[in-house]
């Protein structure tokens, strides 16, 4: 066997640790203005481009040095190894004895070296573009005949933020049907969501779609029994009324059935899927649904190109394995322990609420695969907001706050003259205010790396203290040639790898969620109290005690 060759000298962890210390030193009084000075060639030296996409990261307090040694220590840690594990059936989820594929739901039909799970995949798939297809014909219909033009997903995290946020986002390419179809997300447990819409539709012409991987998620399966209940009202309650109504997306096909739901409306998953990394699969009914069978394979087109980037390019120009060591040099040596992402167009309105789940719950642990406590700080905190919105919310904290922060960059090259851009008659001056978005995008990027250097010097000799800037937070630009399937499918497979990378660097596992369980757990646990089947709360702490007497109407606030 051929040995394996690195870019550089491979080191133990201790000495690679210890040279990114001694930087850490260094960079801590280096500004990002200096970086730029020494480095003319900094931008070409420290971007990547990989159609559509540029991955510009030359705003990060980083030089060579930095990048080499921090391959290294993704070397040490046998990332490379790991991603050959990662793209196999192994167990790498090991707290729940799962493989984690989330890869193979956009492999191609055609590929080789994975056939058998292909055919699996494309089983399903093939089955939910008949669906699709059948529902933009006009050609699905209700229990009364009527045509359905109203899909409504019900589902919670993975299974409602991933289709909700790549609908919105492509909504430039929802696909033309032959009667209106409208998508509809609901998500909270309390009711209000689906009470508000329910208000608007009507039971002959709505399809409910069930998404929940284990089919017994209480959030889920509570708004799923109140749709129910509505449409057996107004419809009765034989089989044949659900039958018309209701599809369902899980592993537990005997769930399903049990529920009512019949085997010919019933799609699956696998246990090799985690929910936040599922929207690849039918959990992404309501994408297929909003921009065609032909849009969801470009979908799964942009991201397999990621999954093959990350397979095969090398570590200095690899954008997931980029992401992921930035992020760590960020949070464990620059104690930057907040991330914002801050995309400049308004389709990307859910990201970072996506993210959110996909970064936190995957990386927020503190165990490591050897049972030990970890040596790192994990996960920064995620947030963010479209850029605009965030400029008169958070921005200024970020510009004169105490806080550092590292940030995500996002805005696509080209808006409103795609062919999917219909209102002809604005594209120029909607053009324009695209240009508009991009020069504070620009602006906003700068001035947070470059502080008072970014501004003209006769001005800041005369600006009072609180007018400056000290600047030298670290960001990515993220540019996409245009917003569409191919890309956002790439865009959001990056930040999937991004994840696993910075997993292998903490030692930890990202597939699983047993902090998010067990809170699942514990509300059944109460559940019976609050709807009086149950008095005891001796086994209670005092304030849950409190709280639920004055819930029970006991006490009173």
């Amino acid at each position: 066997m051929a040995a394996l060759i690195y870019p550089y000298p491979v080191e133990n962890l201790d000495t690679v640790i210890s040279g990114l210390n001694e930087l850490k030193v260094e960079f801590n009084l280096k500004h990002l203005t200096q970086l730029f000075a020494e480095d003319p060639q900094r931008f070409d030296r420290f971007s990547v481009f990989l159609a559509p996409i540029l991955f510009d990261f030359s705003k990060h307090r980083i030089n060579q040095k930095v990048l080499q040694n921090l391959v290294q220590w993704a070397d040490v840690q046998n990332l490379k190894p790991w991603i050959k594990r990662l793209f196999s059936s192994e167990s790498i989820n090991y707290t729940e004895q799962r493989a984690a594929m989330h890869w193979a739901l956009r492999l191609p039909q055609d590929t080789q070296q994975h056939a058998d799970v292909a055919a699996l995949v494309h089983t399903q798939l093939e089955r939910m573009y008949a669906l699709v297809d059948k529902i933009h014909a006009g050609q699905c219909r209700g229990a009364t005949g009527e045509v359905i033009q109203n899909v409504v997903n019900i589902g919670v995290g993975g299974s409602d933020l991933g289709p909700l946020m790549v609908s919105h986002a492509l909504s430039d390419f929802k696909k033309t049907t032959e009667k209106p179809l409208n998508i509809h997300f609901v998500s909270t447990i309390d009711g209000t969501q689906l009470s508000d819409l329910l208000h608007q539709l009507r039971p002959e012409t709505t399809l409910f779609v069930i998404s929940s991987k284990s089919f017994g998620t209480i959030d889920t399966l509570s708004n799923a029994q109140t749709a129910r209940v509505w449409l057996e009202k107004a419809l009765g309650q034989e089989p044949q009324i659900l039958k018309h109504h209701f599809i369902g997306v899980s592993t537990k096909p005997e769930k399903m059935t049990a529920w009512g739901i019949a085997a010919e409306n019933q799609f699956l998953l696998w246990d090799w899927v985690g929910g936040r990394y599922s929207l690849w699969s039918c959990i992404g009914l309501p994408i297929a649904l909003t921009i065609g069978v032909d849009g969801f394979k470009q979908f799964l087109a942009g991201a397999h190109a990621i999954d093959q980037h990350f397979q095969n390019a090398a570590f200095e120009k690899n954008i997931p394995v980029l992401m992921g060591l930035l992020g760590a040099w960020n949070n464990n040596f620059l104690d930057l322990q907040t991330h914002a992402v801050l995309p400049y167009d308004g389709r990307l309105k859910y990201l970072a609420a996506y993210l959110q789940q996909l970064e936190m719950e995957s990386n927020g642990k503190s165990i490591q695969r050897n049972d030990q406590k970890v040596q790192w700080d994990t996960c920064p905190i995620i947030w963010g907001e479209v850029g605009p919105n965030a400029q008169h919310a958070f921005y200024q904290l970020l510009h004169q706050g105490t806080q550092s922060v590292s940030s995500d960059f996002i805005a696509p090259v080209q808006r409103y003259n795609a062919q999917q851009f219909t209102y002809v008659d604005n594209a120029e001056s909607l053009i324009e205010q695209h240009h508009l978005a991009l020069s504070n995008c620009l602006a906003q990027s700068r001035l947070l790396a470059f502080g008072n250097q970014a501004l003209d010097p006769a001005e800041v000799a005369a600006l009072e203290s609180y007018k400056q800037y000290e600047g030298n937070q670290p960001s990515t630009t993220i540019l996409l040639q245009e917003l569409n399937p191919y890309s956002l499918g790439m865009l959001i497979a990056m930040y999937e790898h991004k994840v696993f990378v910075q997993s292998v660097l903490w030692n930890i596992n990202p597939f699983d969620q047993w902090g998010v369980e067990k809170g699942k757990e514990i509300a059944n646990q109460l559940l019976p109290i609050l709807n009086g089947e149950q008095s005891d709360l001796s086994s209670l702490d005092a304030s849950t005690q409190g709280l639920i007497n004055i819930l029970m109407g006991k006490e009173y606030v």
